[in-house]
């Protein structure tokens, strides 16, 4: 029988504790982006706020 040429490294977090570090991330990055959103909607107020996103949106299109 073939023998592996090389064993097998341990993965440093296994797949039972990925998830929820990436969901921890996530989060956080989604957080972080409505905390952004929610500030620039208070300093420029909403006119301004929703002009920008129409922009935005337009320019990608």
């Amino acid at each position: 029988m073939a023998q592996p040429v090389s064993t097998p490294r341990p993965m440093p977090l296994g797949p039972h504790r990925a998830v929820p570090v990436i969901a921890v991330i996530a989060a956080g990055l989604g957080g972080a982006l409505l905390l952004g959103a929610l500030g620039l909607w208070f300093h420029y107020g909403t006119a301004v706020f929703f002009e920008t996103i129409a922009a935005g949106i337009a320019a990608c299109f």
